[in-house]
């Protein structure tokens, strides 16, 4: 437990109904899915586009799963990959690697291919979970062949869908749908592993040491790293948001429209739900008139999303059509929400929207606004139970004055054991004493709030998602057409920030944007693409020591003055 300092400020504005000081417990992740299991078994679970299953149905599945994982040669420390979109199957799976002391691994199903069997390899992922939609199967079969893949375990997407919607999809989308081959002995069918009594052999889990999940992220450095979350990392947050909140217990309805591979959705959505006996309403991806229609239909009362949606919602010229009057709670992360959307969304839904703060390295919040009683706008809140923040300075390794600027650090039982196999990382981000090192400049008020107002890190956050310039620079300089190139996010209105790239060609080289755009494809996600491209005919700003500038090069974009480079080339800008 961790001792209080009277001089804590933030325990003065502390939430009534909320103790700092509460002990987190020490379990493994799948007795909250078993408590409530019993305690609710009748309790609707999911409503996955109208089909509907119970906490009894949901709990059996898992068990059952459990139990087959086993039987194909899953033990305690395998490396187990999840690859869905938001459905029932991604809980079910997720608690069933929870209950046999498997490492979940989480994946992204819009990554290239590339950036998967970089991800695969990385974290020594033997099985992989996913579905037979063609977006998904069609990637991770290659990568039994590409990679150190050994296993892959495949649902049937329309057994997951309502009648008539699983025929529908079948007559109309079937060119969505994978051709599986029924009998390979490295494809398995869920439908065949949890036909079984559901005696799971039992493993000796110990919740402050073995890790439950690599969840990856690019960090400061850009290079992908798998954040260790240990089974007590990822219950305690799930105990302190839930508690921040205030979830009834099988009363709220939680709405899953962001994904659950994400963190933020991980345990905001997925797991709050599932230890609160919140009926989750999902849909597979996030649609704005979809989602729009599904809170008057549905009625759920807990909205997590990222800014961009909730600032979507309010530019919505259909949004006085719906009923968005069940909302209660709504809590904005993975980005910074801006003030303004923030009062206009409060203003047109009557719900709380409140906005936290945390990393892939925290499980993963560490501050959030109270949901009664002051809530500052531009601000992350105050820290959760059992979170110390301290604002330190990156020179002197000491604590700053009140309202100075430091780099924002945290201790507390979300933080992560550490990354995966980065021994360096570890030293440079984990202290000893299991301070963790976010990278952001922040600011703390008089009370105990604190106010991030600068990014260490050169990521891009866009919709939510985080790009790593690097990542990105890596891929277009696979083609040989180009010399020097900068990425970089640009402020967005809609999306929070756009990647942008500037690039110079190799001499009596050309290059369009439509051809390198072309060119990347499949080599980057979505998310990832491009947005704006800028070509430059001399060498792109360097650093004293040589290095490409990138910092140099985005204060010439943002200034008000007009530069010749800017002028020369405005016209080769190409808008995404």
């Amino acid at each position: 437990m961790t001792q209080a300092k009277e001089n804590y400020p933030w325990l003065l504005k502390y939430p009534k109904d909320v103790d700092w000081h509460q002990d987190m417990p020490s379990e493994a992740v799948y007795e909250m899915f078993d408590r409530t299991a019993q305690k609710h078994a009748a309790a609707p679970a999911f409503d996955f586009l109208g089909a509907r299953q119970t906490w009894g149905d949901m709990h059996s599945a898992s068990v059952r799963f459990a139990k087959g994982l086993q039987d194909i040669g899953v033990v305690k420390g395998t490396k187990v990959g999840i690859f869905l979109p938001n459905c029932p199957l991604f809980v079910v799976a997720y608690y069933a690697l929870m209950r046999i002391g498997a490492t979940a691994v989480n994946y992204n199903p819009l990554y290239a291919e590339r950036e998967l069997a970089n991800m695969i390899e990385d974290s020594e992922t033997d099985i992989i979970i996913t579905a037979d939609l063609s977006m998904l199967y069609d990637k991770m079969s290659k990568m039994l062949h590409d990679t150190r893949l050994e296993k892959l375990v495949v649902a049937s997407f329309t057994d997951m869908l309502p009648f008539p919607k699983n025929y529908l999809f079948k007559l109309f989308k079937g060119k969505e749908l994978a051709d599986v081959p029924h009998r390979n002995r490295r494809v398995f069918r869920y439908e065949d592993m949890i036909d079984n009594d559901g005696q799971v052999a039992p493993v000796d889990i110990n919740p402050d040491e073995d890790v439950a999940l690599y969840q990856y992220t690019g960090g400061t450095t850009g290079e992908p790293k798998g954040a260790m979350l240990t089974h007590t990392n990822l219950v305690a947050n799930t105990v302190q948001a839930a508690n921040w909140l205030g979830c009834g217990e099988a009363e709220d309805k939680m709405l899953g429209v962001i994904p659950f591979f994400h963190v933020f959705a991980m345990t905001a959505v997925m797991n709050i739900a599932v230890r609160q006996a919140m009926e989750i309403i999902a849909l597979p991806r996030f649609e704005l008139e979809a989602t729009l229609k599904l809170i008057q239909d549905k009625k759920p009362t807990v909205f997590p999303a990222v800014p961009a949606i909730f600032n979507g919602i309010n530019n919505n010229k259909k949004l006085a059509k719906f009923d968005l009057s069940s909302l209660k709670y709504c809590i904005s992360g993975g980005a910074p929400l801006p003030v303004e959307v923030k009062k206009k969304f409060e203003t047109k839904t009557g719900a709380v929207l409140v906005e936290g703060y945390g990393l892939t390295e925290s499980s993963p919040v560490l501050c959030c606004n109270p949901r009664e009683g002051e809530n500052k706008a531009g601000s992350i809140g105050l820290p959760f139970q059992q979170t110390i923040i301290e604002i330190i300075d990156p020179d002197t390794g000491k604590e700053v004055a009140q309202g100075e600027r430091g780099e924002l650090c945290a201790r507390g039982p979300q933080v992560m054991k550490g990354y995966w196999n980065r021994p360096e990382d570890n030293r440079k981000t984990l202290q000893s004493d299991g301070r963790l090192h976010t990278g952001d400049i922040a600011t703390m008020d008089e009370d105990g709030y604190f106010f991030i107002v600068d990014r260490i890190k050169d990521m891009i956050i866009t919709n939510g998602y985080n790009v790593y310039p690097r990542n990105v620079e890596e891929a277009i300089y696979l083609h040989p057409s180009v010399e020097e190139c900068i990425v970089a996010g640009l402020p967005d209105a809609q999306r929070g920030e756009i990647v942008k790239a500037w690039i110079k060609c190799k001499e009596g080289r050309s290059l369009t944007a439509e051809d390198l755009k072309n060119f990347l494809k499949d080599k980057l996600s979505s998310m990832e693409m491009l947005k704006r491209i800028e070509f430059r005919d001399k060498e792109l700003p360097k650093t004293m020591i040589g290095k490409l500038s990138r910092k140099d090069i985005v204060a010439e974009e943002l200034s008000d003055e007009p530069t010749e480079a800017k002028a020369a080339e405005m016209a080769k800008i190409e808008p995404g």
